[in-house]
Parts: structure tokens; C-alpha cells; sequence
């Protein structure tokens, strides 16, 4: 009863009108605020044309809903019920022919189907280059890029990035099509106003506007995450599709959502354009992306980390977990336990930052590093190598031989002993593994809420190699004397290595209670 409901909204407003007209409303009651256009529509007519719907098709070995998980169940109806023949007749005059009236009989093989998606992209050069995201295209047979004016036409693919997610295809139209620039992403301010254009759920160029919400999320996504978060609505079909700010400047590339229910609630995420026009321009020029590569494990310099390592400033930069053997950091003087504070004039903030700013970096630049090591900057020089494909692992020297018996590190929790051929055995360590062995973890001590495990190494401490456990107790106590808090330890687990911090609680004295 839609009277009754809006009855109350009504009234309310017709008792506000008459006092409403008495005064000017508030300032910040304008609409649109200050600085907002009046209409996005002039804008909207000038982009549409720019951006494309793709469409691709891929074979289907069988439309049978166990590799079609999109399609419908069969209908089912319960026994005796007055659907049951209804079903009964419709299946039976669906039946391919020859197999009608014959409903136990296997039916004949049915021609392969063709499974159809539906995405979004842009056109950047009037010859007819397309930028769109890899998972849009990823796995097609065909790709088509569909215009503003539905034409369509057959779309080859020039190269794809997977771990950007950026894509470019080529068309050959007949006559120069409209296209778009890259603009500058770095200048996106939080509450800035942009317009997302795309291909929701096919039903063509559609447009929504909203804000920056936040700048560089981390979506888990890969090492070269730094995402615009917006507002305007993106749904499925959008991927791929341009996010424009007010001067119709491209400044990302709509990817992913977050949505527990697949529609849009306002939480959307693009690659920004300065991440994207470099893909795109090697991509357009030779086929492939050529990364820069430095060589070096890394993780992430917490408020404890910076404070053992005597870092000014706080936690910041990221720390070197292991330089591998024969790669361009450790050529270069680069160091396990050195943070790198940083790289080519560049800050490191933090650890994810890198990556991304060696990704950037031209292969064969020969470049300046800042890393803190014992207390103080130094400045490397790195040569910048291409990524490889696949990482190659650095080979390390056979542990040394080492006494058999373990060892109690007491106020740690922790009882440790060399690395024998029993030891390997029993707890399935490499070949290559040198250090000291972790043989138990006491619960509820220092070492169990860092969660280091029986098997696990212990590499170094305080950014000292260690060969038996003896090392080890000595470097502890050492740090005792001095009066250090925490104990930085590079442990070498089944991930691989990382740099550990640990309290430094007093030991106890020889004789005392357990």
C-alpha cells in the first residue's frame, strides 16, 4: 500500500515547506557541493565512444552443468504432483532426435559448445589499439571488441601481463576510432571525483560516478599492488574498463570488487595509470613486459626490527632477508640482515613498496641503494637484471660439521642443537640447510608466540652467522650484557627465510627451578 507508507514522508514535508521558505538553506546543504559539475553529461558524450565491450568465446568441452557451474539445474518436480508431466512432455520434446520416447537410452553426442564472457576495455590509439584487463581475455579462442555504434569487430591479442592484469589487443578498423589518454595517477587526490564507463552485466556502455575512496590498497592480489579504491559502481562486465577523472583523463583501470553478494557495493579497485601506461607501452611495443629484478627475499621492518637494528626514524624500508647467490643485489654488496631504505632516489616506506619501484626501474640501469647495516647508511651500487620467468635458486655451502648435543637457550623457550644427519632426517631439512636446529618450542614462551616451530633454523643472530649452539647462546648473552630488549634471529622455515624478533628475557641461574 504505497500511500499509506509514503503518507508520513508526505505530511512531514508539507508541515517543513512553509518554515523552509522563510530561510535560506545552510551552505552546506548545496547541491551539488561546491566545485562538483552541475551534470557529468557533457563529459560522459565526449568518453563513451572511447570505450569498448569485449566479448570472447571459449570452447566448452560439454554443457553439462559440471563444467558449466552458470547453468541451471534440471527442473525437478515431486513425485505425483501436477508438474511432474509437464516437466515429463517438456524434456521429452527437447530431446535431440532420434531419442525421443526413449528416456533410459544415452543420448547422442551433442555438438561442442562455445562459452561466452562479456568485459570492458578502451581505446588508446586511433589505429585501433584496445587496453583491457588479462582476465578478461585470458583463456579466449576469439576476441571481439564491440563499439559505442555496435559495430564489431575481431580483436588479436598483442600481449598480456598477468601479474598487473593488463592486457592489450590490436583491431583494424576502417577509419580512425576515438580514443583516450593516460593521465597522471599520482596527482588522484582521496575525494576526488571520477566516472567509471563499462559493460556491466553486458548491457553496454553504462556510466557511474563517485569518489577516490583511498589510495595504494594492498588486495593481495601480487607483488605490484597499489590499487585506487572508488565508489562509483562497478559490477561484472566492467572489468577492464577506464576510471576517468573530471578532465577525462584516464587514471585507472577498473578490476576487481569486493562484494559478498557480486553486485556492486561501492568498494571497487583499479590499476592506476601510471602502473598501467608503462605495461601497456612495452606490451604494444614488444609483446612482453621486462621487469626490473634486484635478487633479494624481503620482508617487512617492524617497530621491534627497527629498534634492534638501532633504526632513526622508526620502522621503515624494507629488510633483506637473503640476497641470492648470483643475482643483482648480491653482486652489488647487498647483505642479509641490510635494510634498504632506498633505491635509485626513490623512499622505501615499507616493504611492499619495492617491488614495485624495481619493477619500474630500467633493466641494465646501474643505480644508487641506501640500506642501513651496523648502525649506519651506506650507499651500494646496483646493476638492475630483468626478472627472470622463474626464480632460479641460490645454492648455498654444505653446513658445517658440529657437536651432536642440543642445547636449552634459556628465557627463550627454545632448545636447539646442530644440524646432523639425524636431524635432516627426522625433520626433513635441505640438503643445503646450515645453522642451528630448533629441536623444541616450550608453549606459551617468547619463541612460541612467533610462532617458530621444531625444524626450523636458525641462521643468524643479530646479523652474525651461527654454526652450533653454542654460537647462538653466546650472541644471546651477549645481547644481554648490553642491554638489549629483543634478539633479531633470521629463521629459515618451510616458506623460506625470515628475520624473527625475541625478547630478551632474563635466564634463568644455573640450579633454578624450571
Amino acid at each position: 500500500m504505497p500511500p499509506v507508507r509514503f503518507a508520513p514522508f508526505l505530511m512531514a514535508a508539507a508541515i517543513a515547506a512553509p518554515f523552509a521558505a522563510l530561510s535560506p538553506a545552510p551552505a552546506h546543504a548545496q547541491i551539488p557541493p561546491p566545485g562538483a559539475p552541475s551534470s557529468f553529461a557533457p563529459l560522459a558524450q565526449r568518453l563513451l565512444p572511447a570505450v569498448v565491450n569485449i566479448q570472447t568465446t571459449q570452447a566448452a568441452g560439454s554443457p553439462g552443468r559440471a563444467q558449466r557451474p552458470d547453468a541451471p539445474d534440471t527442473p525437478q518436480a515431486p513425485p505425483g504432483s501436477p508438474f511432474e508431466e509437464f516437466f515429463r512432455d517438456f524434456l521429452e520434446r527437447n530431446r535431440p532426435p532420434g531419442q525421443q520416447g526413449r528416456p533410459n537410452q544415452p543420448q547422442q553426442q551433442q555438438p561442442q559448445r562455445r562459452a561466452q564472457s562479456l568485459g570492458s576495455g578502451f581505446i588508446i590509439d586511433p589505429s585501433g589499439i584496445v587496453v583491457t584487463n588479462n582476465h578478461v581475455i585470458d583463456g579466449a579462442d576469439e576476441i571481439n571488441v564491440v563499439l559505442q555504434d555496435n559495430t564489431t569487430l575481431r580483436a588479436e591479442l598483442v600481449g598480456t601481463d598477468p601479474r598487473t592484469d593488463v592486457a592489450v589487443l590490436r583491431v583494424r578498423p576502417e577509419r580512425p576510432l576515438p580514443s583516450v589518454a593516460f593521465g597522471d595517477s599520482d596527482t588522484a587526490l582521496v575525494g576526488d571525483w571520477v566516472l567509471a564507463i563499462g559493460n556491466p552485466f553486458g548491457l553496454g556502455g553504462s556510466v557511474t560516478a563517485g569518489i577516490v575512496s583511498a589510495r595504494g590498497r594492498d588486495i593481495r592480489q601480487g607483488l605490484y599492488d597499489d590499487f585506487i579504491q572508488t565508489d562509483a559502481a562497478i559490477n561484472r562486465g566492467n572489468s577492464g574498463g577506464p576510471l576517468f577523472n573530471l578532465a577525462g583523463e584516464v587514471i585507472g583501470i577498473n578490476t576487481a570488487i569486493y562484494s559478498p553478494s557480486g553486485g556492486s557495493i561501492g568498494i571497487g579497485f583499479s590499476i592506476p595509470s601510471n602502473l598501467a601506461r608503462n605495461i601497456a607501452n612495452q606490451l604494444r611495443e614488444q609483446g612482453r613486459v621486462r621487469r626490473g629484478w634486484l635478487g633479494v627475499n624481503i620482508q617487512q621492518v617492524t617497530d621491534e626490527i627497527a629498534e634492534s637494528l638501532g633504526i632513526r626514524g622508526g620502522a621503515r624500508g624494507a629488510l633483506v632477508a637473503r640476497a641470492q647467490e648470483g643475482g643483482p643485489a648480491a653482486a652489488g654488496g647487498i647483505q642479509a640482515g641490510d635494510v634498504i631504505l632506498r633505491f635509485n632516489g626513490q623512499e622505501v616506506r615499507e616493504m611492499r613498496n619495492l617491488p614495485r619501484i624495481v619493477a619500474d626501474t630500467n633493466v641494465g640501469n646501474s643505480v644508487p641503494v641506501v640500506v642501513w647495516r651496523d648502525g649506519a647508511e651506506r650507499t651500494v651500487t646496483i646493476t638492475v637484471a630483468e626478472l627472470p620467468s622463474e626464480a632460479q635458486q641460490a645454492a648455498a655451502t654444505p653446513a658445517p660439521a658440529a657437536r651432536p648435543q642440543t642445547l636449552e637457550l634459556s628465557g627463550l623457550g627454545l632448545r636447539v642443537g646442530p644440524i646432523t644427519p639425524e636431524a635432516r632426517e627426522r625433520f626433513s631439512l635441505r640438503a643445503e640447510s646450515r645453522g642451528v636446529v630448533i629441536t623444541e618450542v616450550s608453549p606459551g614462551s617468547t619463541a612460541a608466540e612467533r610462532e617458530l616451530r621444531p625444524g626450523d633454523v636458525i641462521v643468524e643472530v643479530q646479523q652474525e652467522r651461527v654454526n652450533t649452539p653454542q654460537e647462538v647462546q653466546e650472541r644471546l648473552e651477549r645481547l644481554r650484557r648490553q642491554n638489549r630488549a629483543t634478539a633479531l634471529l633470521l629463521i629459515e622455515g618451510p616458506q623460506g627465510q625470515r628475520w624473527v624478533p625475541l625478547r630478551l628475557t632474563p635466564a634463568r641461574p644455573p640450579g633454578a627451578p624450571g
